[in-house]
């Protein structure tokens, strides 16, 4: 399955909008799409998963990755959009606790 990405930056806000199955075919290229844009002062990332249909570790990694580097330069992650099985993913795995999660 083929994953899709699209952004949308404005000064220190990233939009993304992500379709498609995260797994270890998609993850690498989702890390290199969205880790540079990590980098700035203060950004806010916004990544929608409304349209994702499957998650799988590599693709948790690739969030945590974005958290870390995003925390590291005073920015902060929002995911939103989830369905409950994604939300329950994060819960099972505790990330809900450190992550923004929104799920409507």
């Amino acid at each position: 399955m083929n994953l899709s990405v699209d952004v949308h930056q404005k000064k220190e806000e990233v939009s993304v909008r992500l379709v498609g199955e995260i797994d270890a075919f998609t993850a690498s290229n989702l890390r290199e799409e969205l880790l540079p844009l990590a980098d700035g002062k203060n950004t806010t990332m916004i990544i929608n998963l409304k349209d994702v249909s499957y998650l799988d570790s590599t693709g948790l990694g690739v969030f945590v990755g974005i958290f870390k580097k995003l925390k590291e330069n005073g920015g902060e992650l929002r995911l939103v959009e989830l369905s409950e099985r994604l939300r329950r993913l994060f819960e099972i795995t505790g990330l809900d606790k450190i992550m923004n999660i929104s799920v409507n």
